[in-house]
């Protein structure tokens, strides 16, 4: 899992947004797949996660190069989220108000940020702990179910 916090310059400014990164077998050569596991209001990012983004796909239509590495990409998903594009939109409604009712767009994308990516500081706060201990060990015992599960199907 990783986290890219919003930029100060930003409706994103304060927020700390969870990605998943699932890097391929074949990497360096295809691109590894990354989605937002935290919601963000973004014309580029879609309800599920997903981001359209160049380098994250495969030429012929995309940008990928096996010159690239996972610090470049978390830096080009910190840009597009700095400098939405438009014009290659996943949530249409969204490119639309960005475009149109910027204002609107920013107002609500602030407030997602605050209510979905909870900033540095939120995290000491109550409600925010470490898992219980028997919590703990449920999560232990289910990863470490799911290895025995995968050497029993070798």
């Amino acid at each position: 899992m990783y986290f890219i916090i919003g930029d100060d310059d930003t409706v994103y400014a304060g927020g700390v947004f969870k990605l998943e990164l699932e890097v391929p077998e074949r990497y360096p050569f295809h691109p590894p797949k990354v989605r937002f596991l935290t919601k963000i209001y973004h014309p580029n990012i879609d309800s599920a996660g997903r981001i359209c983004l160049d380098i994250l796909k495969l030429p012929p239509s995309g940008g990928w190069r096996p010159a690239h590495n996972l610090s470049s990409i978390l830096t080009s998903i910190r840009l597009l989220m700095a400098s939405p594009n438009p014009n290659d939109p996943l949530m249409t409604d969204i490119a639309e108000e960005y475009q149109f009712k910027k204002s609107q767009y920013e107002a609500t994308a602030k407030e997602w940020t605050a209510k979905y990516a909870k900033s540095v500081e939120d995290t000491s706060k109550p409600g925010c702990e470490e898992p219980k201990t028997s919590e703990k060990r449920t999560n232990e015992s289910d990863e470490e179910n799911a290895e025995n599960s995968k050497k029993a199907k070798k």
